[in-house]
């Protein structure tokens, strides 16, 4: 019997025993919400059952891609099969670093030195159940965290080859907006401000050469987050852009160092990519669906809600890979000891954290410390790590390790 049609014999017996209901709250308590793209497949399908015309042609049409879901729920194979324990270690943590008060927001624009005490938390597993907690709804510019994505896209356009042509792979030891290159006279990493920078010109010059608009480049950037995200929340934050371009001394003369070494690529109008950086960082987004761009990468590339191939999975190796050892400034290093995990942070108090094969994680608090990382969300992630055994080398032969996540221990192999 083919999987399609055991599972509308299970979907049918739901209903001759009048255990819809049931049926549905299988699928909430697994995580599944009601807005899940996948779920509105169910709503026809309920429909149609109403109505008493679900015949198993029906269902058929109706079922992809709620096939696999329905596969889960039915057989308890979800990627986090006890989803309700591991949400409660989840708000206990939330509520353990909530109490962590240290930090103040940054002030380099208004926009961000005057945002309430804001505290959320987000996560989205790569079969798309998802747990919120907090302030999670509340929009932030992402700052820095533009930069893996902006990177990924341009590995999607320009390919690995071209795209490290103008940049390099390696931690610069510096802080996030020095002006200083490699021996090769390229930025770093795309991580810090003078590799992003570069990135934005390469998505600026060389991607859709056709289109002479700004707002139309910046668009088709925040359709690939958008995408990625599950098409839920992305915006650009005028005021923020506008704020951030009017104190951007330091941005220029980094512009102004790169071009001198011959950084940019050829045609290169230096200030509407500086322009197009700002905008960048300037988007604006939830962690409700941030988590969603984090498990996309955690998922090589697919979009755990829409089972869109976003990125290759060669582009997430690459971008999960700087990540890893760039992706928190001058923390970076210390996090991957203590973490293991590819993180990413930004200003305005955001950590993008993606654990890979299992799931994204957002926190937001703009609360930073000394490094310009979130106080809060660097301490959610470590907390994490106390609990289960999710860095890389927690799986060594023979070592007595935390507990695991899912039911087998290979999951980040």
């Amino acid at each position: 019997m083919s999987d399609e049609k055991a599972l509308y014999n299970v979907y049918r017996s739901y209903l001759t025993t009048g255990s819809l209901q049931k049926f549905m709250n299988d699928v909430k308590t697994q995580g599944i919400q009601e807005d899940d793209p996948r779920m509105q497949r169910l709503t026809i399908i309920e429909k149609e059952a109403e109505d008493e015309k679900l015949d198993f042609d029906t269902f058929a049409k109706c079922m992809n891609p709620l096939s696999s879901l329905l596969k889960k729920v039915t057989e308890c194979q979800f990627i986090i099969p006890d989803f309700q324990s591991f949400t409660k270690t989840i708000e206990e943590i939330y509520w353990m670093c909530k109490g962590n008060t240290s930090g103040e927001n940054s002030t380099y624009i208004p926009q961000l030195s005057e945002v309430p005490d804001y505290f959320g938390v987000s996560m989205c597993t790569i079969d798309g159940q998802r747990y919120s907690i907090g302030d999670t709804k509340v929009p932030f510019s992402i700052q820095s965290c533009s930069k893996p994505l902006s990177y990924a896209i341009a590995l999607e356009y320009l390919t690995s080859e071209v795209v490290h042509q103008y940049v390099g792979q390696e931690p610069s030891g510096r802080m996030f907006n020095e002006m200083v290159l490699d021996h090769n006279n390229k930025p770093h990493n795309p991580m810090i401000n003078a590799g992003a920078i570069v990135i934005a010109s390469l998505l600026y010059t060389l991607i859709e050469r056709d289109s002479e608009s700004m707002d139309k480049k910046l668009n088709l950037i925040k359709s690939w987050m958008e995408r990625a995200a599950g098409n839920e929340y992305f915006n650009v934050d005028e005021s923020s852009f506008l704020a951030e371009r009017e104190i951007a001394d330091r941005n220029f003369a980094l512009g102004y160092f790169m071009r001198e070494k011959k950084v940019f690529p050829e045609k290169a109008n230096l200030l509407e990519c500086l322009d197009f950086f700002f905008q960048l960082n300037s988007i604006q987004t939830t962690a409700e669906a941030f988590s969603v761009v984090a498990s996309t990468l955690a998922n090589g590339g697919v979009c755990p809600l829409t089972n869109e191939k976003i990125f290759s999975t060669e582009t997430c190796r690459d971008v999960l890979s700087l990540m890893h050892s760039c992706g928190l400034y001058d923390y970076s290093g210390k996090f991957a000891f203590n973490v293991g995990l590819p993180a990413k942070s930004g200003v305005s108090g955001v950590v993008m954290l993606t654990i890979p094969n299992l799931a994204g994680i957002c926190c937001y608090s703009p609360q930073l410390d000394e490094h310009g990382n979130s106080v809060r969300g660097i301490q959610f992630c470590e907390e994490l790590l106390k609990v289960y055994a999710m860095h890389p080398y927690d799986n060594l032969r023979h070592s007595i390790t935390r507990k695991s996540v899912n039911r087998g221990s290979d999951w980040f192999l």
